[in-house]
C-alpha cells in the first residue's frame, strides 16, 4: 500500500533490511526474517521480535524508499502488508504481489518522468505530491464504493473555492494526476464537471490553474511517448495539454469522452441531442448517469433497437445453442421491451427476443439456476447458471404482460416491385432466366436450411454462418424480409401499427421546402429502372419520402434519401420501406441526413484513419488523404448505390444492414486496395477519379436476374476495355477476408474522437466566414476579431450551460446565415459589453447597456449578432471624436432611449424578412450629422449624466467635469438667446400657436411632450396678464459637437487610443467570474 511520505534515517537500518531492487531514485527492501533465506540468526531474531509484538507495533515486511543521488535522506513511500497476521510461518504471513506491482508502476511510469527535472528538490517534491495523490485516489475509490459522500463533498468545496465557477456548475468526478506544463509535470487534481475540465496544482509556492470548457476541445485521445508511457491528450485552440499518471486512466478517459460528447451534442448538434431525453438537464448529470447512458447506447447500437430502449439488467449466463449442441457463455441484456443475448466466447452468436413474442417463462431446475423462455413458433431458449435467475424470471414475466402487436410475417411475400422487374425480361433471355432461377433456388435452399437450424424471424440466432450467407448474396425473394430483420425495422413496424398510414394521410397535400425538393428529385431516382418509369413507383416513392419528412422535420429531406428509398422500395413493401428508411436515418447512419451531414463527415475521417492503418503504401505515395474524403462522400451517403450498378449495389446494402457502417468502410478499403497500383501512379486527382469511376463501372453481379447488357445500361458506358469485370460477391468476400478484423468498438471510438474535430472544423469555418464579412466594416485586425468572436461565442454558451431551455440555445440554428448563428440577448450582451467597452460607463445592470443594445439591434428582434456588436465596439475604440460623440448622442434618442420597448427573441425564421433586411442594408445611405433629430431637455440631462459616468475615475476627472459643466451652461445660454430672438414683440392670439410650432420641432423627432397643442384653450381660461406656458428647449447634434470641440480636455479624452489586446485578455479572465457573481 502507498504511504504518506515520511523521512527516515538509514544509519543502522540496513542491518534489519535487505535490498532486493534499486535504481537511481527508488529502493525496494525486504525485512530480514521474511521470505527466502530467512536471514540466518539475525533474521530469526528480527522475525521472532515482529511476531511477538502486537499488531500496532508490527513492521511491514516490504517497503519502497525514495531518494536522490546527492542526498542522504530517504523517504518511505510504500509497504507490503500482512496477509495473515496469525500465521507463524514468516514466508506465508505476507504478500509480495502488491509491493511488486507498486515497484513496476514506479519503474514504468515515474522513472521516465523524473528525467526532465533539473534539481533533486523538484524530484522529491514531485514524488511526494504524486504519492499523496495516489493515497487520496485510493481513499476516494473505496469511499465511492461505499457511497460515502463526505469525501466528495470535500472535493466539491475545493472545486468551488479554486475555480470560482457559478454555483450551478455540477461536479461529476475528480482524479489525481499530473499536468504537463512545458517539460515539467505538475502534480495535482483533475476535476471533471458538466461544462468544464479543470486542473489545480500547488507545489513549492507555484499555483497552476486550468479551466477548459468541453465545447472548446478539438481533439481528445489517449497517447504515449518516450517520457509519458500513457497519457490523455487534449487539444484546445491549437494548444496541447497532457494529463498523465492517472491510476484509472481508462475510466478517466471514458468519462471525459462522454462529457465532451454530451457538450458537443447539446450545444452544436441539437438534432442528435433531442433524441436523448435522459441527458436533457445539465444540472442532473452524474458519473453513474453517464455510464448508464453509455451502456444503453452501446446496447441499442449492437442489437439495433429503438431509441426508447434502455439497458435495465445484465446477467451473465450460458445459453444452450441447439444447432451446435453446446452451451455458449455470454450476457443476457434486458430492456423495457426486449430480451437479448450476446456470446462472449468468440462464437459471435447473438439473439434478440421481443417481449411481445414471449409466451412463458419456466424454471425447470433450480439446482443449476436455469430458466427457459418460450416464444411463439414453438421455440424455447434455455439459459443456465444465471446467478439471480429468480429476479430475471420475474422481470421477464412482468414485461410480457404487454399485449402483442401485429408482427412482420416472415413467410409472407415481401417484394413490392418484383413484377416490374420481371416485365423487362423478354423472351430472348429465357435461358438466362432459367440459369438465374437455378442460382436463386440454390440460395433460397441454403437460407431455408439456415432458418431450420437457427430459427426465422425476430428470434433468429445471428452467427458467423449468417454473415457468410450474407457475403455470398441474399436471394431476391428474401431480401426485404432480411433487411427488415437485420436493421431492427421489423420491431419498429410491429410496435407502431397504423403509424405509417396515419402519417401519409396527415402529410397529404402539405407544401414545404422539403416537399418541393422531393418533387424535384422524384424522377431522378433510378430513372433507368422500370419500376420508376411509371406513376405507381413514383407515387410510392413520393409517399414514403413525404411521410418521413413529416415525421422528422429536423431532417426533412436530404439529397441521397431518394436514391436509397428507391432501392428499398424494390425489395420491400411501401410501409416496410418507410421503416427501413427510419432505421437508416435515425439509428444506423446517425447525423448523415441533416443540414451539415456531420455523420458522413465523421465517417470520412474514420475512413482516413483506416487508410493510414491498413494501406500504408497508399499513404506514402499520396500524403494528402483529403482527396479520398471528397471522393468517398457519395459512397457513404448512398451506400455505393450512386457509383455501382444497381444489381451490384444491393449486395452492398445486404452487408450494410447486417454489419452497419463497418461493411461500407471495409468495402471502401477493398476498392482502394484493388486499385492501389493505378492510384499510386496518378498525376492528379482528376486521373484518380477517372480510375475509380472506370472500376465501379466494371463491377458486375453474375447472379443478377438481368443480362450483362441490361446491367450496364444503368451506368451508360460501354468503354470497359481498361478494366476486367469484377464480380461484386468476390469484391465483398475479399473485403471481409482482408479487413473483417476491424471491430465495431474501434469504429465507434474513432467516431467519437473524430466528431470533436469535425464539428470544431465546421465551427471554425463559420468563424472565418463571419470574420471575412465583418472585417470589411470595422477597423479591427483579424487577430482581434478572432479574439472578439471567441468571447462572443463563449458568452452565447455561458447562458446555455446551466439551463435546459435557454433562449440563446433555442435560437442557435446552423442552417442560418453565418452571422445569425450566434446571437446574444440583452442579458448576455450587457455582461460582455461591460467587459469590453473602453470607459467603464456601462455596468451589467446599467440602463446605458440597454440603450446601447437597442441602438445596435437594427431589426428590433431582441438579439444582437456579431457584426452589430463589433460595430459598437469599433466606434468606441477606433472611431473619430465626431463618431464617438454621435454614438453617445444617439443613445439618448429613440428607439435606444425609450421606456417601452419590449425585447423579444426571434420566433419562426422568415426568409422573406431576411431578404428584405439585406435589401435595405444594400440601399441604405450613409447617415450624416444633419440627419440626427434634436435632443430634448430630459434626453440632454441624461446625456450629461452619461458623460459624467464616462469621465469618472479618470486622472483628469476634475477638468473633464468642469468642461462638461461649461458646455452645458453655454448651450443653455445659446438656446435662451435663440428663443428670445424668435419671440414676436406683440404676439396675437392667432400667431401664438404658430410661434410655438416654430420654436419646437416635430414631436415625433424629439419625443418631447409639447404644451402648444392646448395653449388656446388654456389662455381662454386665464387672465390676459398670465405668462406664457414654459416651452421646453432642445439642441441639435451640431450645437453639442461644436461646443465640445472647444474643450481640449474632452477631445483628448475621446481620442485616447485603446489597447485592444489588453482589453481582450482582461475580458477572457473576467468572463467566467462575472457570470459566477450574478
Amino acid at each position: 500500500m502507498w504511504l504518506k511520505p515520511d523521512e527516515i534515517l538509514l544509519k543502522n537500518a540496513f542491518k534489519l533490511w535487505v535490498t532486493e531492487e534499486d535504481n537511481k531514485y527508488f529502493v525496494l527492501q525486504r525485512r530480514r526474517g521474511y521470505g527466502e533465506g530467512g536471514g540466518g540468526l539475525t533474521g530469526l531474531l528480527v522475525g521472532t521480535l515482529d511476531t511477538v509484538l502486537d499488531s500496532t507495533s508490527k513492521v511491514a515486511p516490504y517497503r519502497i524508499l525514495h531518494h536522490t543521488p546527492d542526498s542522504q535522506v530517504y523517504w518511505s513511500i510504500a509497504c507490503g502488508i500482512f496477509c495473515n497476521v496469525f500465521s507463524l510461518d514468516f514466508g506465508s504471513g505476507v504478500t509480495k504481489e502488491e509491493i511488486v506491482q507498486h515497484w513496476d508502476w514506479l519503474q514504468q511510469t515515474i522513472m521516465r518522468t523524473l528525467s526532465v527535472f533539473d534539481s533533486s528538490e523538484d524530484i522529491t517534491s514531485f514524488v511526494q505530491g504524486k504519492i499523496r495523490g495516489l493515497i487520496a485516489e485510493e481513499g476516494k475509490t473505496s469511499l465511492v464504493l461505499e457511497e460515502d459522500p463526505e469525501k466528495f463533498r470535500e472535493a466539491l468545496l475545493r472545486f468551488e473555492k479554486w475555480f470560482e465557477l457559478p454555483p450551478k456548475e455540477k461536479l461529476v468526478t475528480y482524479y489525481s494526476c499530473s499536468y504537463w506544463k512545458g517539460k515539467v509535470p505538475c502534480q495535482g487534481w483533475l476535476y471533471l464537471s458538466t461544462n468544464f475540465m479543470c486542473f489545480y496544482s500547488y507545489l513549492l509556492g507555484a499555483e497552476v490553474k486550468l479551466i477548459i470548457s468541453w465545447d472548446e476541445i478539438w481533439r481528445l485521445e489517449k497517447t504515449s511517448n518516450v517520457i509519458l508511457t500513457e497519457s490523455i491528450h487534449v487539444l484546445v485552440h491549437g494548444e496541447d495539454h497532457y494529463f498523465s499518471m492517472l491510476m484509472h486512466l481508462n475510466e478517466t478517459f471514458v468519462i471525459m469522452e462522454q462529457l465532451a460528447d454530451y457538450s458537443i451534442k447539446r450545444l452544436f448538434d441539437k438534432e442528435a441531442f433531442q433524441r436523448e431525453p435522459a441527458l436533457s438537464d445539465p444540472l442532473q448529470i452524474t458519473k453513474r448517469g453517464l455510464e448508464a447512458h453509455a451502456k444503453s447506447e452501446q446496447f441499442r447500437t449492437f442489437f439495433r433497437l429503438p431509441k426508447e430502449e434502455n439497458l435495465l439488467e445484465v446477467h451473465e449466463s450460458f445459453l444452450w445453442v441447439p444447432f451446435s449442441h453446446f452451451n455458449t457463455l455470454g450476457k443476457i441484456c434486458l430492456s423495457e421491451s426486449y430480451l437479448c443475448f450476446a456470446s462472449q466466447d468468440g462464437s459471435q452468436c447473438h439473439v434478440i427476443i421481443p417481449m411481445r413474442e414471449v409466451i412463458n417463462v419456466e424454471k425447470p431446475d433450480s439446482g443449476n439456476r436455469a430458466l427457459t423462455v418460450c416464444v411463439r413458433g414453438k421455440r424455447a431458449l434455455r439459459f443456465s447458471e444465471v446467478r439471480d435467475y429468480q429476479r430475471l424470471a420475474n422481470s421477464i414475466r412482468s414485461r410480457c404482460g404487454i399485449s402483442a402487436s401485429p408482427q412482420h410475417s416472415a413467410s409472407s411475400q415481401v417484394t413490392c416491385f418484383t413484377f416490374y422487374l420481371s416485365c423487362t425480361i423478354t423472351l430472348w433471355c429465357v435461358l438466362f432466366v432459367c440459369v438465374w432461377q437455378l442460382k436463386e433456388k440454390m440460395k433460397e435452399q441454403s437460407w431455408n436450411i439456415h432458418f431450420s437450424e437457427y430459427g426465422r424471424g425476430t428470434s433468429m440466432f445471428f452467427t458467423r454462418k449468417t454473415r457468410d450467407l450474407i457475403v455470398r448474396g441474399v436471394p431476391e425473394a428474401l431480401r426485404g424480409e432480411l433487411w427488415m430483420l437485420f436493421s431492427g425495422a421489423v420491431n419498429d413496424m410491429a410496435t407502431h401499427p397504423g403509424y405509417y398510414s396515419d402519417l401519409v394521410e396527415q402529410s397529404l397535400g402539405t407544401s414545404t421546402l422539403a416537399t418541393d425538393e422531393i418533387e424535384r428529385d422524384l424522377h431522378r431516382s433510378l430513372p433507368e429502372h422500370p419500376a420508376f418509369q411509371s406513376d405507381t413507383g413514383i407515387s410510392a416513392l413520393r409517399r414514403v419520402l413525404t411521410a418521413y419528412a413529416y415525421r422528422n422535420p429536423k431532417i426533412g429531406y436530404c439529397q441521397a434519401m431518394n436514391i436509397l428509398t428507391s432501392v428499398l422500395l424494390l425489395y420491400a413493401k411501401e410501409e416496410e420501406a418507410f421503416w427501413l428508411l427510419v432505421a437508416v436515418c435515425e439509428r444506423m447512419l446517425p447525423d448523415y441526413f441533416n443540414r451539415r451531414i456531420i455523420g458522413a463527415l465523421v465517417d470520412q475521417a474514420v475512413f482516413e484513419d483506416l487508410i493510414r492503418e491498413h494501406l500504408p503504401q497508399l499513404v506514402e505515395n499520396m500524403t494528402d488523404l483529403s482527396f479520398f474524403s471528397s471522393v468517398s462522400l457519395s459512397w457513404f451517403l448512398t451506400l455505393f448505390i450512386s457509383v455501382l450498378p444497381i444489381e451490384s449495389a444491393v449486395n452492398v446494402v445486404d452487408c450494410f444492414f447486417y454489419d452497419g457502417i463497418k461493411a461500407i468502410l471495409q468495402l471502401g478499403l477493398a476498392v482502394l486496395d484493388y486499385n492501389m497500383g493505378a492510384l499510386i501512379s496518378c498525376h492528379d486527382d482528376a486521373e484518380a477519379v477517372t480510375i475509380l469511376n472506370k472500376f465501379f463501372d466494371s463491377v458486375t453481379n453474375k447472379d443478377s436476374p438481368l443480362p450483362s447488357t441490361v446491367q450496364q445500361a444503368s451506368v451508360g458506358s460501354n468503354d470497359k476495355t481498361s478494366h476486367l469485370n469484377v464480380d461484386i460477391s468476390e469484391l465483398i468476400r475479399e473485403a471481409y477476408e482482408k479487413y473483417g478484423n476491424i471491430r465495431s468498438e474501434e469504429i465507434e471510438s474513432s467516431r467519437k474522437r473524430n466528431k470533436l474535430h469535425v464539428i470544431q472544423t465546421l465551427e471554425d469555418t463559420t468563424k472565418q466566414n463571419v470574420i471575412r464579412v465583418v472585417t470589411q466594416e470595422v477597423r479591427f485586425s483579424a487577430s482581434h476579431l478572432d479574439g472578439l468572436y471567441n468571447l462572443f461565442k463563449r458568452q452565447h454558451f455561458l447562458c446555455c450551460y446551466w439551463t435546459m431551455k435557454s433562449p440563446a440555445l433555442l435560437h442557435h440554428d446552423p442552417s442560418l446565415a453565418y452571422l445569425e448563428q450566434y446571437q446574444l440577448g440583452f442579458q448576455q450582451f450587457s455582461v460582455l459589453f461591460s467587459l469590453l467597452e473602453p470607459w467603464a460607463f456601462c455596468n451589467v445592470k446599467s440602463a446605458v447597456s440597454l440603450w446601447v443594445f437597442r441602438l445596435i439591434d437594427e431589426n428590433q428582434d431582441g438579439l444582437v449578432n456579431f457584426k452589430e456588436f463589433c460595430y459598437a465596439l469599433d466606434t468606441l475604440y477606433s472611431g473619430s471624436f465626431t463618431n464617438k460623440l454621435k454614438f453617445l448622442f444617439k443613445l439618448h434618442l429613440p428607439p435606444a432611449y425609450s421606456l417601452y420597448v419590449k425585447l423579444t427573441g426571434r420566433g419562426k425564421v422568415d426568409l422573406q424578412a431576411y431578404l428584405k433586411q439585406w435589401q435595405n442594408e444594400i440601399l441604405k445611405k450613409e447617415e450624416t450629422i444633419k440627419d440626427l433629430p434634436r435632443i430634448n431637455q430630459t434626453q440632454f440631462i441624461q446625456f450629461s449624466k452619461t458623460l459624467y459616468n464616462i469621465f469618472h475615475g479618470d486622472p483628469e476627472e476634475e477638468s473633464l467635469y468642469r468642461a462638461v459643466a461649461h458646455v452645458t451652461s453655454l448651450l443653455l445660454r445659446m438656446e435662451e438667446v435663440g428663443r428670445r430672438l424668435q419671440e414676436p414683440s406683440s404676439p396675437s392670439e392667432s400667431t401664438k400657436p404658430a410661434a410655438a410650432d416654430e420654436e419646437e420641432p416635430s414631436t415625433e423627432e424629439t419625443a418631447t411632450t409639447p404644451e402648444s397643442s392646448d395653449t388656446s384653450s388654456s389662455r381662454n381660461s386665464q387672465d390676459a396678464g398670465t405668462d406664457l406656458t414654459e416651452i421646453e428647449w432642445s439642441f441639435s447634434f451640431e450645437q453639442v459637437l461644436a461646443s465640445l470641440l472647444n474643450e481640449p480636455t474632452v477631445v483628448r479624452f475621446f481620442e485616447r487610443p485603446v489597447d485592444v489586446q489588453t482589453k481582450l485578455g482582461q475580458a477572457r479572465v473576467s468572463q467566467l467570474k462575472l457570470k459566477a457573481n450574478q
